[in-house]
């Protein structure tokens, strides 16, 4: 009896766990063409077979279809954690100078569409594990290619 049971939960644990994964990807969004959405809040980007979604607590703010998609950009935001190294410092002084060494990154991602003659844009935040499988996902889809912010140089 107790070897039926171990083979039923084999079987059903793991099965459950796949039923409660989501496919999305969270993002922060930045701003954009979003009227219902502010600077900061956290969505869910689902990247489908022919369209975007950007949903916030389990209801669609917006569908991209993948054709309208007219470009892609990626940057970064990198910055030295000064204010995290005071706060530590103040407590223990090597740990804080050994912070103020260090350096964080953000990603942005932004997207930007034209969807007969409805256009937009926006930007957002990915998390630094999984805004390479964001921009994939993307590229894939939109047939765009993502181009790096940083590499564009404004010359006056």
């Amino acid at each position: 009896m107790t070897q039926l049971i171990a083979i039923v939960l084999c079987v059903v644990v793991p099965t459950a766990g796949f039923a409660a994964s989501d496919n999305a990807f969270k993002i922060t969004y930045d701003g954009g063409s979003l009227p219902k959405v502010k600077a900061g809040n956290s969505l869910k980007l689902y990247i489908e077979e022919k369209q975007i979604r950007l949903a916030k607590d389990n209801e669609d703010v917006i569908v991209i279809p993948a054709g309208s998609i007219t470009e892609l950009s990626y940057g970064q935001d990198v910055h030295r954690r000064v204010g995290a190294a005071i706060a530590i410092g103040v407590v223990t002084l090597g740990v804080g100078a050994l912070m103020a060494l260090t350096k964080s990154k953000k990603h942005f991602v932004g997207i930007i569409w034209d969807d007969a003659g409805k256009k937009g844009g926006i930007a957002f935040q990915a998390d630094k594990n999984e805004y390479r499988g964001v921009l994939a996902g993307l590229e894939g889809i939109s047939g765009k290619k993502a181009v790096n912010s940083e590499a564009m140089t404004v010359k006056n």
